[in-house]
């Protein structure tokens, strides 16, 4: 059981931020690798000092230590028995930065990306640059001493550690790089090297990606005893980091992108030693299946040269000319059979941020699911070559497939591949495989790991890379520093079998049952495979609002793991493979989340998300968190009493319906303050919230007074009308009409409107919703099969014609409506002839609807606006309301913290003049309410004369 003897000692020792609770615990079992250990309790220490009091206490009371920060390692070394210490939550700020040394001094929780913004301003930067830079701490880089893509300009994190402040767990603090130390503990381990120079000399530090084991060579005499660089990709498994001061780089002046392409990936890695001497910045391999998942997703993809693979080969520097001369080189001391130099900037940000994606995406290209486990081998790169063949052979051997990516100007190769861990003896396979791919790559002279270190995933391996006296020097180093492993045990020395502690993807099939509910068509039907879509990479965790993005709005207010698309999916996990079983118990087995669905834990991770659906167009594994939090409320309360919200807010249009006739009556009654305060709380509306107001006439009966004769010659387009343009927003529907018809088009409506279910779906109604739906479908039809577009403007509406109605129905009708209906700029932006109205000096400040920017895509649109002239601000982020979400009891403080990350600000900043423009009815609700800002929709904006409300 949980140790209450540490959780005892913590608080006696002053540490605040102390969680022991089993939804802690289960977000805390995984990291982005396949293992799972379950935690006795989380610490998120707030300073040094209880750093300091988390080591003592554990040093007491005997209980290991693991130190994490992104959570977003791939080998399993952000996981542990005892107490995971979290530095992202508050150990996360930049304290100096020393221009003229060209150092910073940073907390080990702080995000890569944070610091490069402190520093970027300074015309410095931190020169690794993981592809998890968005969410990957300084701290957790320095423990796995990581590269990412530019490690051949800008060296390792160990080339950019100038100094480390550090505890042991016999509580001596050490002071790395800074000069002098007097200590007997680095007495101890001057010693240990000294025994062992030769073969140290021999096997550690032969090429630059050997990152396997103790990196022992920085310590030797020549290399001055260098004891803050030797202290990178030891793990967390020898000290505990409370500082860094890592080394900034200026960043060269010019760069350029060659992309050369391949038949495979072989002839790429063949031509990696002929480009080397022309000193890259970074060369990239990747698979073009990786980019096939992505253009399957709708997504844009710049042109590429032909071929099945490909070289991303960047060359910097100050001098242009140099920088083109060495582009030229390049391209004629290749193999390639194409070739393309991308110049456009946005260009290069689409292909870089692709090849970033690649450990989500790349588990999307298999038909079965593609796993981590061998991930980042490493081999000189004269040899990646002949290196590559020979484990594409391994992989046939075994029936396995994977898809090959990553550092190959470094000779590291990334791949994820489809162990049958579900099957009969799929553990037993997933063993012999990774003993026999460590035998390959020390074979070729590689590294086990080339940058995500060891971890549980290849440290039982080391003995395959390592003679009998290098595992010695670890295991005698490992005693100089933690005699008693008590830190990150099962890491490097002592190391835990490659195959325990392995979790899914478990099946969802006789662990729970489902009735009704979604059909879940993207994982065949089965939750368990749905929800463990999720690998941890966490990009979720980034505040990627920046670039466009969505995900995770929650998080982005909270800063809690809970509140994250991959905390909420390892909950999920835990619940899908706990079914109805027993509690947990201290040897592992068991489950911590036990209640099914109607779990606790499962409510209070699913309470805060927003059903924005941000993360199934941002999330690179595809996790649809609305969906699964829909089928969770729908398991929950089927046949059981509901929340109060789920009756009024869930079943809105209804109720609108219902209203229409007396909407001005029931308008002037709930401006009586009584009646508003019992209004909110029957509807589970939080009392500082506005209540909506009903239209008076609703649209169908306004469109009739502005709809022009139907005998008119242009083509047919039907509008319909959402529940929320229709009972409640009227102005948008009127103005389409307008505009459409300016468009040329012959303009229908439905004199009986059909709702999509919306409301239904996203509190989990899914009965009422698939009735809803089965509606909308047949109602739409007739209209999409002969031709005839149909246009929605209310973006959540649309999205569920487009995406949640497949998962509803049953019926092939609900495929073919979903190619059929558009969003209005979708339409105009392919009906020739049509101009958009000048927008010339117009400042238009615009946040894509959650859903459209997920489900749709909001290109259309920005095409339709850059046309007109407009001036457009684009953010990322949510608005914070989401239908229901923002207006319930207990999620007031954080829609609005949700607003306060982009959307607010931007307003606020905005000039008098600018057009705030909004074509959810929710958002611009959230904005009357937060910001007393009237926004529009885009058919407001393109109407001429204006229609307002």
């Amino acid at each position: 059981m949980v140790s209450r003897e540490v959780v005892s000692a913590l608080r006696k020792r002053g540490v605040a931020d102390v969680d022991d609770s089993s939804l802690t615990r289960a977000l805390y079992s995984s990291d982005a690798s396949l293992y799972r250990v379950v935690p006795q309790v989380v610490v998120r220490p707030r300073d040094v000092d209880e750093v300091l009091a988390v080591v003592d206490a554990a040093a007491e009371t005997g209980v290991p230590l693991t130190s994490r920060g992104a959570g977003t390692s791939i080998a399993g070394n952000a996981v542990g028995t005892g107490i995971v210490l979290d530095f992202s939550k508050h150990l996360n700020g930049v304290h100096d930065v020393d221009v003229d040394a060209r150092t910073a001094v940073v907390d080990p929780g702080v995000v890569h990306a944070a610091l490069q913004r402190v520093v970027t301003p300074l015309g410095l930067r931190f020169g690794p640059d993981p592809s998890t830079h968005t969410r990957c701490t300084i701290g957790g880089m320095i423990g796995n001493n990581a590269c990412g893509s530019r490690a051949l300009g800008y060296g390792r994190t160990a080339d950019n550690v100038a100094a480390l402040d550090v505890v042991t767990m016999a509580g001596e603090r050490l002071s790395l790089g800074t000069g002098p130390v007097e200590s007997a503990t680095l007495d101890d381990l001057q010693r240990v090297v000294g025994s062992g120079l030769e073969t140290v000399r021999t096997e550690l530090g032969r090429f630059g990606r050997q990152v396997s084991g103790y990196s022992l060579e920085h310590l030797l005499p020549e290399h001055g005893f260098d004891v803050s660089t030797f202290m990178a990709g030891t793990e967390g498994t020898l000290v505990t980091m409370t500082r860094a001061t890592v080394r900034l780089v200026q960043d060269p002046l010019h760069r350029q992108l060659l992309v050369l392409g391949y038949p495979s990936m072989f002839e790429a890695a063949d031509d990696v030693p002929a480009l080397l001497p022309l000193g890259p910045t970074a060369c990239e391999g990747l698979d073009s299946r990786i980019v096939d998942v992505v253009r399957a997703a709708g997504k844009a993809v710049p042109p590429l040269p032909s071929g099945q693979g490909w070289l991303f080969l960047e060359i910097a520097g100050d001098d242009a000319d140099d920088v083109a001369e060495r582009v030229m080189k390049a391209r004629a001391a290749t193999s390639a059979v194409d070739a393309r130099l991308v110049e456009s900037a946005a260009e290069q940000a689409v292909l870089w941020r692709i090849r970033e994606e690649g450990a989500g995406l790349a588990t999307r290209t298999l038909p079965g699911k593609a796993l981590s486990g061998w991930e980042d081998a490493a081999v000189p790169p004269e040899r990646l070559g002949t290196y590559l063949r020979k484990f594409d052979g391994l992989l046939r051997q075994y029936g396995l497939d994977g898809v090959p990516y990553g550092h190959f100007g470094d000779g590291c190769v990334h791949v994820r591949i489809d162990f049958p861990l579900d099957e009969p003896d799929g553990h037993g396979v997933f063993r012999r495989f990774l003993f026999d791919a460590a035998d390959l790559v020390a074979g070729h002279g590689g590294s086990l790991s080339g940058e995500h270190g060891d971890g549980r995933a290849r440290s039982e391996l080391l003995p395959r890379m390592y003679s009998p006296e290098a595992i010695a020097l670890f295991a005698q180093v490992k005693r100089v520093f933690d005699p008693r492993n008590l830190l990150n045990p099962g890491v490097l020395v002592d190391p835990a079998p490659v195959d325990a502690d392995l979790r899914g993807p478990e099946s969802s099939v006789g662990r729970l049952e489902r009735r009704g509910g979604l059909r879940l068509l993207h994982d065949g039907g089965d939750l368990g495979r749905a929800v463990h879509r999720c690998t941890g990479v966490g990009k979720c965790l980034a505040a990627n609002q920046t670039s466009g993005g969505v995900m995770c709005p929650s998080y982005q207010a909270t800063r809690n793991e809970k509140d994250s698309t991959r905390g909420r999916a390892r909950v999920l996990q835990e619940m899908v493979a706990g079914g109805g079983a027993g509690p947990w118990t201290a040897d592992g087995d068991g489950r911590l989340v036990t209640g099914g669905f109607a779990a606790p834990e499962v409510h209070e991770a699913l309470d805060l998300c927003l059903s924005c659906k941000g993360c199934l167009g941002d999330c690179p594994t595809g996790v649809d968190m609305a969906t699964y939090k829909s089928e969770v409320l729908h398991q929950t309360y089927q046949g059981r009493r509901r929340p109060r919200s789920h009756y009024v807010l869930g079943r809105l249009p209804f109720w609108a319906r219902l209203v229409s006739p007396v909407a001005r009556l029931v308008n002037l009654s709930l401006r009586v303050w009584g009646l508003q305060h019992v209004a909110r709380w029957v509807a589970g509306v939080d009392q500082r919230r506005s209540l909506p107001t009903f239209a008076t006439r609703r649209f169908w009966r306004l469109s009739t007074t502005v709809l022009e004769p139907v005998d008119r010659t242009g083509p047919r387009v039907l509008l319909w009308a959402d529940s929320f343009t229709e009972y409640f927003s009227t102005a948008s529907g009127v103005a389409a009409v307008k505009v459409l018809e300016d468009a040329g088009y012959q303009v229908e409506t439905l004199e009986r409107p059909q709702c999509c279910g919306l409301t239904w779906i996203t509190t989990g109604q899914l009965d009422a919703a698939r009735e809803l739906v089965a509606k909308a479908v047949a109602q739409l039809h007739p209209y999409v099969a002969a031709g005839v577009p149909v246009v929605g403007l209310e973006p959540s509406c649309l999205s569920v014609l487009r995406s949640d109605a497949v998962e509803l129905v049953d019926d092939p009708r609900a495929a073919e409506v979903a190619t059929g209906v558009f969003t209005l700029a979708e339409l105009l932006a392919r009906t020739d002839g049509w101009t958009p109205p000048d927008l010339s000096g117009t400042e238009v400040v615009v946040q894509p609807h959650c859903h459209q920017a997920s489900v749709m895509g909001f290109e259309a649109d920005l095409a339709v606006l850059e046309r007109g002239g407009a001036t457009v601000t684009r953010l990322g982020g949510c608005c914070g309301l989401a239908g229901n979400f923002g207006v319930e009891k207990g999620h007031y403080e954080v829609s609005v913290a949700v607003a306060e990350t982009q959307l607010l600000p931007a307003v606020r900043a905005a000039g008098p003049d600018a057009v705030i423009l909004a074509d959810g009815f929710s958002c611009r609700t959230q904005l009357d309410d937060l910001a007393h800002v009237q926004a529009v929709h885009l058919a407001q904006l393109l109407a001429h004369p204006p229609v307002v409300e």
